[in-house]
């Protein structure tokens, strides 16, 4: 008896040592989100642990907009992160970040320019022939204002817009603002109309008393929200990047399998307590019927650039060269930017030597 208790505590001994090593053992790695749906993604992993079966220890860290993320990089806060198109290039401009996937994209009406439905603007549509659903027209939009984050993507569909109403940025009155405070100060009737991303789009939807004035995919854009890298950090740990992105698609794989309505509780239980708000079911709903996302066969197809440019690194391009077609960067800038090569598909294609 006495041999069994000294090998019974031996082998406690022994765990315990061990789980302290398991732990050391794990690779640190601070990652910076917005309250949106990829987010969801990466929290459900970490929640199921697939962070740590992959050996990492995977820190969420919550932002308010792409910019805020961009700016807190210098600093090290961040070595991973998810933003859209256009902060993609502003952070490679600045900072040299790289896009490494795809989180998602957006459908119709997750960011757009919502106007009163009262408004002089919901009374015109279709002035653009080429953009049937499209409200407004030069005379009702010019000189108005519009509460917007800029330089995210709810700038961008604003832009997109005023694009294809023949106006540009300087036609109207820009109001910086983040999210949460442009909603509110549209509902207490500050502005003409407002740029907005899911999900509030979807609060105001529910609400009423609004129209879409034009979001980008009726302007005829597309609107993926990327997964970046310091680029610094990422090459010096390609496998630590591969491991990432392995998780997040495990994430992916749970999506395309699950029915929205079977995942709906757990995307409350997310918002509620990582964002810390709560998200009514409908509202939910709708956001998660939005957001396709893509398998890592389909993200590879997507990085492909062994015949060209690739479809990530062509919406790069366009990005840049919009931007700089309404002035709020400038040619010399754009060019820096314009090959879009800073959209790799190079760890992505790891994940898939690691996972044969």
């Amino acid at each position: 008896m006495k041999r069994i208790a000294s090998f019974v505590a031996a082998l406690v001994c022994l765990v315990q040592l061990a789980l302290p090593v398991q732990a050391a053992d794990l690779v640190k790695v601070p990652t910076a989100w917005l309250d949106e749906h990829e987010t969801f993604l990466i929290w459900y992993a970490k929640e199921k642990g697939w962070d740590k079966e992959a050996g990492l220890d995977i820190e969420m860290k919550l932002f308010s907009s792409g910019p805020d993320i961009l700016t807190a990089l210098p600093a090290g806060e961040w070595v991973f992160g998810a933003v859209g198109a256009l902060p993609a290039m502003l952070g490679n401009l600045r900072h040299g970040i790289s896009i490494i996937a795809y989180a998602n994209n957006e459908a119709e009406d997750c960011t757009s320019v919502v106007v009163r439905e009262d408004s002089s603007i919901a009374r015109v549509k279709g002035w653009n022939k080429d953009y049937p659903e499209v409200y407004g027209d030069p005379e009702t939009v010019k000189g108005k204002t519009f509460l917007v984050t800029t330089l995210t993507s709810s700038h961008y569909a604003l832009s997109n817009w005023l694009n294809v109403l023949g106006l540009k940025d300087s036609d109207v009155v820009i109001k910086n603002m983040d999210q949460a405070q442009a909603l509110g100060a549209f509902e207490n009737n500050i502005g003409d109309g407002v740029a907005i991303w899911a999900p509030y789009t979807f609060i105001i939807k529910e609400k009423g008393g609004v129209v879409f004035a034009g979001d980008i995919v009726k302007c005829k854009k597309s609107n993926p929200i990327v997964l970046i890298a310091d680029t610094k950090y990422a090459e010096e740990h390609p496998d630590v990047v591969a491991k990432f992105l392995g998780v997040y698609m495990r994430g992916v794989e749970m999506l395309k399998k699950t029915t929205p309505e079977a995942i709906l509780d757990e995307y409350q239980r997310f918002y509620l307590e990582f964002v810390g708000k709560p998200y009514n079911r409908n509202q939910a709903l709708m956001d998660l019927k939005t957001h396709p996302v893509y398998s890592l066969d389909e993200q590879l197809a997507i990085f492909d650039d062994s015949k060209g440019p690739s479809q990530a690194q062509l919406h790069q391009q366009d990005v840049a060269a919009f931007f700089s077609k309404v002035g709020r960067i400038s040619p010399e800038e754009a060019a820096k930017v314009q090959d879009g090569t800073y959209a790799t598909g190079k760890y992505l294609k790891l994940l898939k030597e690691q996972q044969k």
